[in-house]
């Protein structure tokens, strides 16, 4: 992978992190959409941060893997603070000499490699990271306008509940029905109050895990109409090439990282020189003298050859990563296509035809009731079937956009390198 990715990369996450600073405040009265929420997560979310610092990170690392050994400075004195002719310094010796290690092997060269996948790896994190960022408000987002769907289902269910014990009442002082249906209607009324209950509590805390997301209260309205919005015509199932996507460029990156820490190894095995140039001042004659000196280590104890095994099986170990990456994709994008197709053939039933049957039996129920043309029993059955099924509209719109952020995820592209 080219250097320059990291580059643009790192570039890229840092705009887009102004700009999302730069947000300006939610006008009253509009909604919050969630293109939006998306922009204020991305000013806020410490996984950005983070990933943006290891971009900094390795892009240093890489700066200091290209810099060479610094050469060193050494003076020596002889024939000095002795006994006898030596106690003075007549007989003194200084010896000052430099001495520059040159490695061999192509050890620098390595080095860089390292840090340059090192750098692409991280550069992939940082897009593993905003995709990560991305279904976390998808899934915050759809949670909480669903909350909100229950909560409008609830009040609209508590207020039937109450008109079937205004009218169960007036039955029954009519003489029309028997007072057992008033203690029906009590109860189907309390058992309405405390899922509108229970519904108001699941509000407060599906907007309070969205604004902690995205890092500001969410006092205002949501999108609802794009919780409604489904696409049900998906057709057969395709496969989808998990090539490029972003887990199999981490896995990828993994392995150059891994091949790269072979290349470092084998060079590693190459002993390095230290050659070195100085001049030695003779006190007695007053004379001077130039010295050289070379130095080569010699591979007794320590060869390198553990350190590539070593090596070695880290990239057999990469390798086979990659390899199991690579099925887990794809089976786990198949997966998610059934998931997404089944989630929005439900939602487009649920949503649609059933529940306009529910309600129009629901609604017949109700007159026929008061008309006394029908039983409570049967009330209470159709009024039941029409909770249901807007419970089960909204779970399978919820379901259909989770579904749909999943697979987006898992089919994610890393960025294209330059020149592709």
């Amino acid at each position: 992978m080219h250097r320059l990715l990291a580059a643009c990369l790192a570039a890229s996450a840092c705009a887009g992190i102004a700009q999302a600073q730069e947000l300006p405040p939610v006008e009253a009265g509009l909604p919050l959409t969630l293109d939006l929420a998306l922009e204020m997560a991305g000013a806020s979310s410490p996984s950005l941060d983070a990933a943006s610092a290891d971009v900094r990170a390795t892009d240093a690392g890489r700066r200091m893997a290209s810099l060479r050994p610094n050469p060193s400075v050494t003076v020596e004195v002889e024939n000095v603070a002795g006994s006898g002719p030596y106690r003075r310094t007549d007989s003194l010796e200084a010896t000052t000499s430099l001495t520059l290690p040159i490695e061999m092997g192509g050890k620098r060269s390595a080095r860089m490699a390292v840090a340059d996948a090192r750098s692409d790896s991280a550069a992939i994190r940082a897009a593993i990271a905003e995709a990560d960022l991305r279904l976390s408000v998808i899934r915050a987002y759809a949670e909480a306008v669903a909350a909100e769907r229950r909560l409008v289902t609830a009040r609209d269910q508590a207020r039937i509940a109450a008109d079937a014990l205004r009218a169960a009442q007036v039955r029954v002082q009519a003489g029309r029905a028997s007072p057992i249906e008033v203690q029906r209607a009590d109860v189907a009324q309390v058992n309405a109050g405390a899922m509108l209950a229970r519904a108001e509590r699941s509000v407060e805390v599906s907007r309070l895990s969205l604004s902690r997301i995205i890092g500001r209260p969410v006092s205002g309205r949501l999108d609802t109409g794009w919780f409604g919005r489904i696409n049900a015509d998906h057709g057969p199932i395709a496969p989808i090439d998990s090539t490029g996507t972003l887990a199999l460029a981490a896995a990828e990156a993994d392995l150059a990282i891994a091949d790269a820490g072979v290349r470092l190894a084998r060079s590693q095995r190459i002993p390095d020189l230290t050659i070195g140039a100085g001049a030695r001042r003779l006190e007695e004659t007053g004379d001077t003298a130039a010295l050289f000196s070379i130095s080569v280590p010699l591979p007794i104890f320590d060869r390198g050859g553990a350190a590539l095994s070593q090596a070695s099986a880290d990239r057999q170990r990469a390798d086979a990563q990659r390899r199991m990456t690579t099925l887990d994709v794809d089976q786990a994008i198949l997966q998610a296509q059934a998931d997404l197709a089944d989630a929005a053939t439900s939602a487009a039933t649920a949503s649609g035809p059933a529940l306009s049957a529910a309600e129009e039996a629901a609604r017949i129920a109700r007159i026929g009731y008061r008309e006394g043309k029908f039983g409570q029993l049967d009330l209470l059955d159709a009024e039941r079937t029409l909770a249901e099924t807007r419970a089960a509209a909204i779970e399978a719109l919820l379901s259909y956009h989770i579904a749909q952020a999943q697979l987006e995820r898992l089919t994610a592209r890393a960025p294209a390198q330059q020149g592709e």
